[in-house]
């Protein structure tokens, strides 16, 4: 009896082990399933941030050089390099959208990436050259904040 009552607790003891072994395997499987994850959405966010920025960049070029073309009176110029400005405005959609999906929980981010685009945009507005160039400013420096907070919000 007291044979079988040793392999009773024997085989209760592995069954034991397994369970917890293997719920110790699963906790672990999905810590670094959820790690993977954190990586990969921050991995999603700092190509957006990036995107972003360079494609915000690329229009205030685009729209500084347009306006001081049209400033300069320079009219086939300016037909030229407005019909480009409407290309790197394009370029601004995707990458603004995903900001949007990928920062739900920071509204500030979405806040200064539409300022960014909005001083952007203020630049074709600009009737002198002081007034291109004050414009060109804010546009800048709301470029720093919109990078800023979005690295604040990707660390977050």
């Amino acid at each position: 009896m007291e044979a079988v009552i040793t392999a009773a607790v024997a085989v209760l003891g592995t069954l034991l082990g397994a369970i917890v072994t293997g719920r110790h395997q699963h906790r672990a499987t999905a810590r670094a399933a959820r790690a993977a994850l954190r990586l990969e959405i921050r991995r999603d966010r700092l190509a957006a941030i990036r995107e972003l920025a360079a494609a915000a960049s690329d229009h205030r070029t685009a729209m500084y050089v347009r306006q001081e073309s049209q400033l300069r009176g320079d009219t086939a110029r300016y037909e030229t390099l407005r019909a480009a400005s409407h290309v790197t405005r394009a370029a601004l959609t995707a990458p603004l959208v995903a900001i949007r999906v990928l920062f739900p929980e920071h509204p500030s981010v979405h806040q200064d990436a539409e300022q960014m685009i909005t001083t952007t945009y203020a630049l074709r507005d600009a009737d002198t050259a002081d007034a291109l160039t004050h414009a060109r400013g804010h546009a800048v420096s709301a470029y720093d904040v919109f990078v800023t907070s979005a690295a604040r919000a990707l660390d977050a």
